[in-house]
Parts: structure tokens; C-alpha cells; sequence
């Protein structure tokens, strides 16, 4: 067999093999082969043709067990030649349908499709924020509150209402906040929301000695409303106690890293950059994250979008011995769906 290429026998041999281990997660060996993958061959052909998978990296023989389990590159190769990959259940559709629904701001959208991803797949499902430079200000409102406190009502893109308290240096009227919205309005409405808040910042350092105390002040509560919205959380996450369900004995410890991993969640943000920069599904099975954390584990990523531009990334992870058949075409069309839900 040429480097890269398997016999039609191997490649029989290798899908079942890799099918068998993700039903029931154990070393798989000759003898179970020869009952499940119905080759007319003997057992030592089978065993010669393991020896071979095994030589050239697909295969890997664990230490407790005289049956093998596939690699990452095993997984790799039954991906991307040799799954047949299934179409999503109905049930599973209507879900999605019901939940992710036009009428829902973005917000109630990203937190509904990563719950429905790791309900839908039993894995952790993971959405990322559409970034500020994809959300626009069309509005703001300033409602005075007792205790120097202002309610602000933001109205992001067409349809989108946050609200938010913020605490003032003094109290203002009703009359005042309302020009101070009208203000701000006609100056920053259309722009984008990380655009909005440069432009204040600059103008309140730059020109501070020159403004009048009504602008300055319309200023102040606008960078005061804005300063929360990098609150927000980059990535949304869901489900990763279902983890722990498909995790083995010896691998708890790596699953510990993942969980402070995803704390953190500067490596799962750079794999998921690199997600959104691509199109459609993209699958990476252990070590290929580029990171140790990842070993044990495969993420399934799809980006959605505007109708105009990509927004953002989602999609699941789990145990490298996922149900890729299913799982792969759940993110597909969970980005799909996500994605007209947001252009609607």
C-alpha cells in the first residue's frame, strides 16, 4: 500500500474497526472484526492488516489491551474518506426550527443555538459573540432613576433592545437626558459599536478644554453605557459536564487541563479565529488544534453570518470518538439555520 493510500480490504476493516470503538469506547480486536466487518478472510489476514494500519500510524495498540483504537491520523482518514455521514433527525430539526427563531434578538439566538448544540449532539456546545465591529448602534435612550442612576436602553443593528444601569456623578432631569440621547443619536447612529466608543473617548480627551458642559456630559453617559458592552462573553459555552460522562479513568486528568482551559478560553478563541476564517464545517481531531489540551478531543465548527458578513463560530466538543456521522451535519445546518435567523 502507497504512503496515503489503503486497500479496499484496510480501508473495510479500518471503518469498522473505528465505527465499533466510538459505539462502546474499548480496544477493538481481531476476532471482533472478523464477526462485524463480514470480509471472507481469516483472522491472521485481519491481524496482518491491523499490524500494517498500526506501522503506518491509523492504528494504535493500547497497553492494558490487545486491541487497537484509531489515532488521530486513523480518525482523520475514516473522516474524510470513508464516513457516511447522516442526515439530521427530525426531531432534531424542529428544535432548531422552534428555537432559533427570526423574531429573537441576536443575543437570545447565540445563547439558544449553543444550548440546542450540546443538547442535540451530547456534547459541550459553543457559540462566539458576534464581535463589536458586526454590531451598530441605531439607538439610545437615557431614563433617570433614583440615586444618581440612569437606565439605558441600547438598540443594536434592527432589532436588538439591551438595557443597562449606570451610576452618574450627579443627577440629571428627564428634559437633560432626553437631549443627551438626541445627542448622541445624531452624532454616533449607523456606526459600529467599538467605532462609537473610540470616537467618544477621542473627542472627550482631545477636545475637553473646548466643549460645553451639555456635550461633555452627553459624552460621559454615552462612554459610561458603552464601557459594559465589552463585557460581554467572547465565547458562550454549554454542556461541558457531558464530558466528564464519555471521559475514561486515565483520561480525567487531561480533561481537568480542558476544564481550566476553557476558564481561560485563549486557546479555544484562537481555534475558533481560525474557524471563522474558513467556510463550512471544519473538524479538528486531537493534536490537530495545534494544542496539547486538545489531545483527547475533536472540535466541530461551522461560522454563521448576517447574510453579508461572518459573525461568529460554533460547534461542539467532544471525545475524538464522537458520532461525526451526526454530529457533523447537527453544527452544519445549526449554522445554517442560525445564519437565516440573523439575515431575517
Amino acid at each position: 500500500m502507497a504512503a496515503g493510500v489503503i486497500s479496499e480490504r484496510a480501508s473495510i476493516l479500518l471503518k469498522t474497526l473505528v465505527e465499533h470503538h466510538i459505539q462502546d469506547g474499548q480496544p477493538v480486536g481481531s476476532s471482533t472484526l472478523l464477526k462485524v466487518a463480514g470480509l471472507p478472510v481469516s483472522a491472521a489476514t485481519i491481524r496482518n492488516v491491523m499490524s500494517d494500519l498500526e506501522e503506518r500510524g491509523y492504528l494504535q495498540s493500547p497497553h492494558t489491551s490487545a486491541g487497537r483504537v484509531p489515532t488521530a491520523l486513523g480518525y482523520r482518514l475514516f473522516v474524510d474518506t470513508l464516513l457516511q455521514i447522516q442526515a439530521p433527525e427530525d426531531d432534531a430539526v424542529s428544535a432548531l426550527r422552534a428555537e432559533l427563531n427570526p423574531d429573537k434578538s441576536a443575543t437570545e439566538l447565540v445563547q439558544a443555538a449553543s444550548s440546542l448544540l450540546s443538547n442535540i449532539t451530547a456534547q459541550a456546545g459553543l457559540v462566539t459573540v458576534p464581535s463589536q465591529e458586526a454590531n451598530q448602534l441605531r439607538q439610545v435612550e437615557f431614563l433617570p432613576l433614583s440615586g444618581n442612576r440612569v437606565l439605558v436602553i441600547l438598540v443594536v443593528n434592527e432589532r436588538e433592545v439591551q438595557n443597562r444601569i449606570i451610576h452618574t456623578q450627579r443627577p440629571f432631569t428627564e428634559a437633560q437626558l432626553r437631549d443627551a440621547a438626541s445627542m448622541v443619536n445624531q452624532r454616533y447612529a449607523g456606526q459600529a459599536l467599538n467605532q462609537v466608543k473610540e470616537r467618544i473617548l477621542r473627542e472627550m480627551r482631545e477636545a475637553r478644554s473646548q466643549i460645553d458642559s451639555y456635550l461633555e456630559d452627553a459624552l460621559d453617559l454615552a462612554s459610561k453605557a458603552l464601557d459594559q458592552e465589552g463585557d460581554a462573553e467572547e465565547c458562550m459555552m454549554v454542556g461541558e459536564s457531558r464530558l466528564l460522562g464519555s471521559a475514561t479513568a486515565e483520561e480525567m486528568p487531561t480533561l481537568r487541563d480542558l476544564f481550566e482551559s476553557f476558564e481561560q478560553k485563549k486557546d479555544l478563541l484562537h481555534l475558533l479565529e481560525r474557524s471563522a476564517r474558513a467556510e463550512g464545517v471544519q473538524i479538528f481531531i486531537g493534536e490537530e488544534a495545534g494544542y496539547d489540551i486538545f489531545g483527547n478531543y475533536s472540535v466541530v465548527t461551522a461560522p454563521y453570518n448576517d447574510g453579508f458578513r461572518t459573525l461568529g463560530v460554533l460547534g461542539v466538543i467532544g471525545p475524538k470518538r464522537m458520532e461525526y456521522a451526526r454530529v457533523i451535519p447537527i453544527v452544519d445546518v445549526t449554522a445554517r439555520m442560525l445564519s437565516s435567523a440573523l439575515s431575517n
